[in-house]
């Protein structure tokens, strides 16, 4: 046996070798192409070989190369269809049902950890006899700032981060445009009402969204004391949390209430003993409230002499992450159903 037809049979033994080997489809495309490729497969090689050849030895190569390449073909093609049949059959077990599995319990709807704490709210200051009032989300200047004593070019514009409409308007940064409102429509108190919804600051962190959710409460009548606002306060708070939750006042400053005060409650988490959440104080600010300034009453045309009230704020969105132990507010906002399967009521 000449030499070049020692190499056709050491090239045919690698070939079997390799096919022999083929486990995916993956390998033999790597085998196709290694030995049938149009520019660089061995078998196109071996034939370009053949003017290298000796005249008396070219008859029996160019019969070996052929010979190798019938059964290269042959060997794929067989491969080919094997890992084919192997796939469809693959496909087909996927399909085919187990009767012996138990069925798939299909997904229980749960409400938001949102609407669970505003409606909660909602249901908690119904019973105290106040009512639900709404209002628009993009407002004007007057009653987001000016009625809220905000006068042009006073610093306390500057707390809103406000997010500002191409035509004058903006979104509103709080709900209390909806208190001014309901003054405004009511010809006399008293006046209960909190008014839940949407608000837009240009803030975003950790702790802060773009868009959040909040309730604000409002209380006018004739003799309306501090003692009223942290009664109504220290009710809410026992409600919402649990009977042994303490509520704190801490002197702060809203350009809408005179006096004002932050509110913060025992932390629900370590119970006041001071936890990493809590920065080890014990205490959690929740709110913000205070004495509804003279001005804020006589600009909705109640008479200032006669009556008082007070107001508050807090951001749902916060609440809900101190009652559900929620670490980054961006969870309310990413629609995950694992974040409502955990927090199911």
């Amino acid at each position: 046996m000449t030499t070049s037809l020692t190499e056709l049979q050491r090239l045919a033994e690698k070939f079997e070798t390799a096919a022999s080997e083929i486990r995916d489809r993956a390998s033999w495309e790597a085998l196709r192409l290694e030995w049938t490729g149009r520019k660089q497969g061995l078998l196109k090689s071996l034939m370009g070989r053949m003017k290298d050849i000796l005249p008396e030895e070219r008859r029996d190569y160019g019969q070996g190369v052929n010979r190798l390449k019938v059964r290269v073909e042959e060997r794929l093609g067989e491969l080919g269809q094997g890992l084919a049949d192997a796939e469809r059959k693959a496909k087909q077990g996927q399909r085919a049902l187990d009767v012996t599995l138990p069925g798939r319990r299909p997904e229980i709807g749960s409400l938001h950890p949102i609407t669970v704490v505003n409606r909660e709210i909602e249901a908690i200051f119904t019973e105290l006899g106040y009512s639900v009032a709404d209002g628009p989300e993009v407002e004007d200047d007057y009653h987001n700032f000016e009625a809220l004593n905000f006068p042009p070019g006073h610093p306390a514009r500057e707390m809103q981060d406000t997010l500002f409409l191409e035509n004058g308007m903006l979104l509103r940064t709080h709900t209390s445009p909806v208190q001014i409102r309901t003054m405004l429509a009511r010809e006399n108190p008293p006046i209960r009402v909190i008014c839940p919804g949407r608000v837009y600051r240009n803030d975003n962190d950790l702790r802060h969204s773009p868009m959040f959710h909040q309730v604000e409460g409002l209380a006018v009548a004739e003799g309306i004391t501090l003692g009223d606002l942290k009664g109504t306060l220290e009710a809410f708070v026992k409600r919402l949390f649990s009977a042994e939750t303490g509520i704190r006042l801490r002197p702060s400053f809203f350009p809408f209430t005179e006096p004002s005060a932050e509110v913060d409650v025992t932390c629900p988490f370590c119970a006041g003993g001071g936890c990493a959440v809590c920065s080890q104080t014990g205490w959690m600010e929740i709110l913000g409230s205070g004495m509804v300034d003279p001005r804020v009453l006589a600009g909705c045309g109640i008479d200032p002499d006669r009556y008082s009230g007070f107001a508050f704020g807090l951001g749902i969105d916060r609440v809900a992450m101190i009652k559900f132990g929620i670490p980054n507010i961006r969870m309310l906002f990413d629609n995950d159903e694992r974040l409502l399967r955990q927090v199911r009521i």
